[in-house]
């Protein structure tokens, strides 16, 4: 299929054009924008594909079948061993670089050499030039948004869960109403997200450029709410194709990897919880 390979370009585009565009080049948004609706054009081509494909039964095949749980669990995989890298900068830095830069331990020069009056806490709220890049002046609350937004995330898992169960048991109403509520706690957690961004630039001063605290605040959340935007725009689809009764209680992957994407979603916010927010 020329579908990958065609995306994969789309898709470099668009990260090619974020960086450049964060780096104040010119062209960095009209990279940006262009390789982003390209990469949308192609996922549209070639999710249609597959959904005439299933349309027709051509996927009822069960090697078929298996091929799609196995592309799924290593897409899934892959996405991972991303947030496993972002969470180890962030354990890097807050366990390791920023004690050493403090003069903790082995790295006493390191800290007389480099940043003399630092001190070694965090969230780091000194940056080494504060006339460029200013410092936060509060750290985000743990017990406000974020608490809301777990409780958003947790109940949409739950309501995901439910309209799975109906889909096995034939239960069409039950079904429909559980998906639309989980769309809609998606589309809640995103609204109280952009909110809270909203707050920590204008009220706390945190921004992508705040030093280590706001770069890895920004990254991992940020990377996130990505992904529970990509996560709610598969439901829905799902929900789409559940009124154009597409899936039966025996054949229904394309709901069920959604449902897994869903769930994955679920468990990186609470890490997310735990470690950017509250610890």
């Amino acid at each position: 299929s020329y579908w990958p390979v065609l995306g994969s370009v789309g898709l470099v585009s668009t990260v090619a054009g974020a960086a450049n565009w964060l780096h104040g080049k010119s062209f960095g948004p009209y990279l940006f924008f262009t390789g982003l609706a390209f990469f949308l054009s192609i996922l549209y081509g070639w999710f249609g594909t597959v959904i005439r494909e299933n349309r027709l039964g051509l996927t009822n095949d069960p090697q078929v079948d298996r091929s799609f749980r196995w592309g799924m669990a290593w897409f899934i995989f892959s996405e991972v061993m991303f947030f496993s890298v972002f969470f180890g900068a962030l354990f890097y830095a807050r366990v390791l670089s920023v004690p050493w830069l403090g003069g903790d331990g082995t790295g006493v020069m390191t800290h007389l050499l480099l940043w003399p009056n630092f001190q070694a806490t965090w969230p780091v709220f000194m940056t080494p030039n504060p006339a460029i890049f200013h410092g936060p002046q509060e750290v985000m609350e743990t017990w406000g948004i974020p608490a809301m937004n777990t409780l958003i995330l947790l109940s949409s898992g739950g309501t995901i869960t439910v309209a799975h169960w109906a889909l096995l048991k034939n239960k069409r109403t039950l079904m429909l109403w559980a998906q639309f509520v989980t769309i809609l706690l998606g589309i809640t957690f995103l609204m109280c997200q952009v909110h809270e961004y909203g707050l920590a630039y204008l009220t706390k001063e945190l921004k992508l450029s705040s030093g280590i605290y706001g770069t890895t605040f920004f990254m991992l959340t940020g990377f996130h709410a990505l992904h529970v935007t990509v996560g709610t725009t598969m439901l829905i689809v799902m929900f789409y194709r559940m009124l154009r009764r597409d899936f039966t209680s025996q054949h229904h992957f394309a709901f069920e990897a959604a449902a897994w994407y869903w769930h994955f979603v679920d468990v990186v916010w609470l890490g997310l919880f735990i470690f950017v927010y509250w610890i």
